[in-house]
């Protein structure tokens, strides 16, 4: 691995945060299937990254209790699978940036998200690409406003400023704060979450692949 994949791996065991290296997505499935214990009750968010991965294969291979959000018939249902996310086991998500100061950054629109791996579920494993890999906050906040929260918005179809112009509106100002943003109703930047260090130490576990993956 390069130094700022060691760097940044080397402050999450700081932050008490499990790292984990692996080579290509491949590997990080396999790694996965170690971590999740079988017939745990497992969830996760929206994710390109787990999508990319196939981990929605491999949690609905019967070996888990897989609370499936794609399988919600409406917005009813949806919010109850989001609160009972809030009990299981393990909870999966990518992070919209992770610092080589050893935090994850994470922004939300709807706050299921950043919510479960702030606190519920007893293990949160994130996987991550090197793409998400950044200096420190600033530019955490500077890559949900250049590449995330554009290309999501693209993805779930949204009609916001970002999703057009392919930047946050807050760009064109001379120095945009951290949560400053459009004022859409489908805006998608609501949330923020910064993950730095956890008093549970473990608790979350940060698998960074060295591919360019999701968003």
């Amino acid at each position: 691995m390069n130094e700022k994949i060691e760097r940044t791996m080397k402050m999450l065991e700081k932050n008490n945060m499990q790292p984990y290296f692996c080579e290509t997505k491949e590997q990080a499935l396999e790694l996965l299937k170690t971590l999740i214990p079988e017939g745990a009750t497992v969830t996760h968010g929206g994710s390109t990254t787990l999508i990319q991965l196939g981990a929605g294969e491999l949690l609905s291979s019967g070996g888990y209790n897989y609370l499936d959000r794609s399988k919600c018939a409406d917005r009813d249902a949806q919010q109850k699978l989001y609160r009972d996310s809030f009990f299981a086991d393990v909870y999966l998500t990518s992070s919209n940036a992770v610092t080589e100061n050893g935090e994850l950054y994470n922004v939300d629109g709807n706050a299921n998200r950043v919510s479960a791996i702030a606190f519920g579920p007893k293990s949160v494993i994130a996987v991550v690409g090197v793409n998400k890999l950044v200096r420190d906050l600033d530019e955490a906040a500077l890559r949900v406003k250049t590449t995330a929260a554009p290309k999501n918005a693209v993805r779930l179809g949204l009609d916001t400023y970002c999703a057009k112009a392919g930047r946050c509106v807050s760009l064109s100002k001379e120095c945009p704060g951290m949560t400053d943003g459009c004022r859409s109703e489908q805006r998608i930047c609501c949330s923020y979450l910064v993950s730095a260090y956890q008093r549970e130490k473990g608790r979350i576990k940060v698998v960074i692949v060295d591919e360019e993956l999701g968003y």
